[in-house]
């Protein structure tokens, strides 16, 4: 869905009625039902009303879901918006969407892999580095590590403080005294 949004996802069913719980990912949480219908992984589109916010996300009422099983059979399905339907960025504001498959580059122009993902466990955005070759790595989404997001050139700029992207080994003999 590469003209969507992934705005949250549907985490199972809340109650008897046909609520949802939905984890928002929206920056204010609880506007996840003001950009219109939504569209769900399998291409079913759903109006999406917030009905209250409940421990992990919200409680919601999806057109077309009757009752607790039909919500429960939802769990997992990501809730994606049409890009049009949202608002520009502010400046040095991105959506996921947009960093996922970036070029990376360090300082010198060295490649680093591509952006595989951006990852959100609560004290900042981590990006998910594929090098060629390579195991996966988790780059801090900061000004200091990525100090350049160039969109119309696909590609971003990472300085890496030492060791981040260092072999260990090498970093080690590096920072070891000298005999």
């Amino acid at each position: 869905m590469k003209d969507h949004v992934c705005l949250g996802a549907i985490t199972g069913s809340y109650g008897v009625r046909g609520e949802a719980r939905v984890k928002s990912f929206c920056s204010d949480p609880s506007a996840i039902g003001d950009y219109g219908p939504l569209t769900d992984d399998t291409g079913r589109s759903y109006s999406l009303t917030v009905i209250r916010p409940v421990k992990g996300g919200y409680a919601v009422r999806l057109s077309g879901v009757p009752h607790k099983e039909a919500a429960d059979a939802l769990r997992g399905q990501r809730l994606w918006a049409p890009r049009a339907a949202l608002p520009e960025p502010a400046e040095d504001e991105f959506y996921h969407s947009d960093l996922i498959g970036l070029a990376a580059v360090d300082t010198g122009g060295a490649d680093l892999g591509r952006v595989h993902a951006v990852h959100d466990h609560g004290a900042g955005d981590l990006l998910e580095l594929r090098p060629k070759g390579g195991a996966p790595v988790l780059v801090p989404f900061t000004r200091a590590i990525v100090p350049t997001v160039d969109l119309a050139a696909r590609r971003i700029v990472i300085d890496p403080p030492r060791g981040l992207l260092d072999d260990d080994e090498t970093a080690d003999a590096e920072d070891a005294p000298e005999q």
